[in-house]
């Protein structure tokens, strides 16, 4: 059994085995990482690509660049994208410049984490966090999903 990994780089669709994901898997396509132990930026483009193509968890936050408890959470969101690679994919999505994405989800405030699987919402979670509960939320909410 294999799993599909998204490139943050190129956005080629990888195909890893469980076993090696910690192993440091880089891309076939581009040769780059496919985990960089920080949140990838999505856009209206890479967002179904990332979200629905992958066969890891993928943790999203919705944010925009005026939203002061976005931008005051956004170093814990980089620590805790640090400690949850590679078993979930960390992204981020400026709602500002992606409205239609947020609107498809039904984003009301920001920062909002939502944890997709298989291309679907399986949790979210409203609010600014720290590092810690943002990484025992993400995996609290993936083992109720098991």
């Amino acid at each position: 059994m294999t799993l599909h990994v998204v490139c943050p780089h190129c956005h080629a669709t990888n195909r890893v085995p469980p076993e090696r994901l910690d192993a440091a898997p880089v891309c076939g396509r581009c040769k780059a990482a496919l985990f960089v132990q920080h949140p990838v930026e999505l856009d209206g483009q890479t967002f179904a690509r990332q979200v629905e193509q992958s066969d890891i968890p993928v943790l999203v936050d919705f944010w925009a660049p005026w939203c002061a408890p976005c931008r005051a959470m956004a170093p814990q969101y980089e620590q805790a994208a640090a400690r949850l690679e590679p078993h979930f994919r960390v992204a981020k999505l400026d709602t500002e410049a992606n409205p239609a994405i947020a609107q498809r989800f039904g984003i009301r405030s920001i920062p909002s984490l939502v944890l997709f699987r298989g291309g679907h919402e399986i949790a979210r979670r409203a609010g600014a966090s720290d590092a810690a509960s943002i990484e025992r939320w993400a995996r609290a909410a993936l083992a109720g999903q098991a």
